[in-house]
């Protein structure tokens, strides 16, 4: 008894030496915790020291509670590579612009958040840089959602920089012209995201003059992205012609990609200099540039090239197989022989009495291959703008090629097949011979033309016969007369080449665009002055006809010479002019057309045909087959895209921490 009432005891003496509980119920017991308030502190940030201000405050906009906290983020990460993982572009402006939401501005220890209108012309700027490397525009640099309008009291993150900018823009001011023309222009090879957004920050920093728009996508969804120069980019002016350059066509042909992506840089800086002659070209000029027609093969040739170091014993056979790796597109299809081959049509219609060369509807038929996206994208392209001059740039050889590219001959053998325009041809591709600044020389000359080329030019099929081209297609489906121009023997010239190349091709570039002002153009018009589309612009002895756009107006290329020109449409009577054409013309002669109501006769056989052969044009992809592949192919590649994470993934994933799926593009 007396051992349990010591124990008691002593249980007794513990509890009443333990510290009273807290009891709500007793006034006095409980003593409220009090919780530090956050005060502003130094950013201790490595990557955001350069931040027009000094002190921050944890929790920050992210919640990160911590310094520790923000520096092990996958937020902070992305900060810290971003300007390798962007190729320096839009550097410093992105990484300043999370450094605001991840140390962001503190003054008498309150947060203040960055401006939206900052955020908003970063992401103008910038977002295209992501797209190019498959990244979704960071959650974090949202502008609606983690900055403030000027009204609420933000700061401009990017202040110092804009300082700098300007004391930058100021020590150009004293540069020679010459060298600050130099400077802008890089003369290296640019991948597929890389050049994308050259062409997207050439159209902002001359957006008066130029437009970026998206013809496509190539089989694995690159965009096939073009870049217009003009005094009202984005709409057609009457009567100003409208020409278009196409590089890389073959995706190891490399030059011409360099050289439109220098072009379309080039344009920009002398219109903004002041340059007369540019500014002339593009004033009176609607000039398109699609650098790249085959970026999946292009990927293909730069991974390739490492492969192609083959020694000097090696079979011939063997280096023609490495030097054609990335030729064709993703789905192995050749893009120059996958244009319907209109060319045939025609030379089995040539004995017809009224066979036309002009308009050629697409064969049914042709839906039912193996129709490449980027040549389907290239068609719709030029069937939507009248274009009136091309030029499409290829590798292997140091001439300027014109139609026909197929043989007439009847066993498919190389054979001289001018068009009805083989005088016009052979002008526009001396035009371009005679500039650059080798190609018409005879020591100059490289590659299997050497034997026929005439002065830096031949006619395609006499060179080598080939079925399915593109500057057939134009020439026999369009308004538009368009030359293959090759650049030199070296398909994937080294980079120490493109500044020789560069400016041996530069004069050709221009004056090559100002030829789409030779010749005649002007506007039909029916009696009560509107406008007549579709009308039949006939030259006699030429059997060629080129039709007015949707405004009635029309270009004819033309060389010196005189002429009789015929203006016809359906329910219209034919109008008439002779035009004199005299040498040294730099404008194109002013011929218009009125045409006055008559009825379509039944036994008017020319003008029934004329209607049927322009429905059947108008008969674009009949079967939608084209529409139905793409459709198969995008969840394909969908299905990739969700089964396959892009290159930079594993750089973000963190073993501890969920996965960063905000960056992906198409989670």
């Amino acid at each position: 008894m007396s051992i349990m009432l010591l124990i008691l005891l002593q249980l007794l003496v513990l509890v009443s030496c333990a510290p009273p509980r807290c009891d709500p119920g007793f006034r006095g017991q409980c003593k409220p915790t009090v919780e530090e308030k956050p005060k502003c502190t130094d950013v201790m940030l490595s990557y955001c020291d350069d931040m027009p201000y000094t002190q921050t405050r944890f929790p920050n906009i992210l919640n990160h509670r911590t310094r520790e906290d923000a520096e092990s983020s996958a937020e902070y990460l992305l900060m810290s590579v971003v300007e390798s993982l962007l190729g320096g572009e839009c550097n410093p402006e992105i990484r300043m612009l999370g450094c605001s939401v991840l140390a962001p501005r503190c003054e008498k220890e309150n947060v203040l958040k960055p401006c939206r209108t900052t955020c908003e012309a970063v992401h103008k700027k910038c977002s295209h840089a992501f797209d190019g490397i498959e990244m979704a525009w960071p959650y974090f640099l949202d502008c609606d959602r983690f900055f403030v309008s000027d009204q609420e009291g933000c700061y401009d993150p990017l202040e110092g920089l804009r300082a700098e900018q300007t004391e930058e823009y100021v020590d150009d001011m004293d540069t020679p012209l010459s060298e600050q023309r130099d400077a802008t222009l890089k003369f290296n090879h640019h991948t597929n995201a890389q050049m994308i957004s050259i062409l997207k920050k050439t159209e902002e920093k001359c957006e008066d003059i130029a437009k970026t728009y998206s013809i496509g996508r190539s089989t694995e969804g690159t965009e096939l992205l073009v870049i217009e120069f003009s005094k009202n980019p984005g709409e057609h002016e009457l009567l100003e012609p409208e020409m278009k350059y196409v590089g890389n066509m073959h995706g190891n042909e490399v030059l011409g990609r360099q050289l439109l992506i220098l072009l379309a840089q080039h344009l920009c800086e002398e219109y903004l200099l002041g340059n007369e002659r540019i500014q002339t070209i593009i004033n009176t000029t609607r000039i398109h540039i699609l650098p790249c027609m085959n970026p999946d093969g292009y990927d293909v040739a730069v991974s390739g090239l490492q492969d192609n170091n083959y020694s000097e014993d090696e079979e011939e056979g063997t280096r023609h197989i490495s030097s054609n790796v990335g030729r064709n597109n993703a789905q192995n299809i050749d893009l120059n022989r996958n244009f319907p081959d209109l060319t045939s049509i025609v030379y089995t219609r040539r004995r017809q009495r009224r066979y036309r060369t002009d308009h050629i509807p697409i064969p049914d038929s042709y839906w039912f291959g193996k129709v490449a996206p980027e040549t389907y994208a290239v068609m719709k392209w030029t069937r939507s703008i009248p274009f009136v001059l091309s030029a499409n740039f290829h590798g292997g050889d140091l001439v300027v090629s014109y139609p026909y590219d197929l043989s007439k001959h009847p066993l498919g053998r190389n054979m001289f097949s001018p068009t009805p325009d083989a005088k016009v041809f052979q002008l526009l591709a001396r035009t371009y011979a005679n500039a650059h600044e080798t190609m018409s020389r005879a020591s100059a000359r490289c590659g299997s033309s050497h034997s026929i080329s005439e002065k830096g030019t031949v006619n395609g099929a006499q060179w080598s016969s080939i079925a399915g081209s593109m500057q057939d297609f134009n020439y026999l489906h369009t308004n538009c007369f368009e030359v293959t121009v090759e650049l030199g023997c070296e398909k994937f010239p080294a980079e120490d080449e493109l500044f020789n190349s560069w400016y041996e091709n530069l004069e050709a570039l221009l004056t090559f665009m100002e030829t789409a002002h030779q010749g005649i153009k002007g506007i039909v018009l029916d009696e009560e002055g509107n406008a007549v589309k579709g009308a039949r612009i006939s030259v006699v002895a030429i059997r060629h006809d080129v039709t007015t756009a949707e405004n009635g107006d029309y270009w004819r290329l033309l060389t010196p010479g005189v002429y009789i020109v015929t203006a016809s449409a359906p329910g219209y009577t034919k109008a008439i002019k002779k035009v004199h054409l005299p040498v040294g013309m730099h404008t194109a002669g002013r011929v218009d057309f009125l045409l006055k109501k008559a009825a379509l006769e039944p036994d008017n056989q020319e003008e029934v045909d004329t209607i049927q052969s322009m429905s059947s044009y108008d008969r674009f992809d009949p079967y939608n087959q084209h529409e139905r592949y793409t459709v198969m192919a995008d969840m394909s590649l969908n299905r990739q895209d969700s089964a396959k994470k892009p290159w930079w993934w594993t750089y973000f994933v963190m073993p501890e921490g969920p996965a960063p799926t905000w960056l992906l593009k198409h989670h």
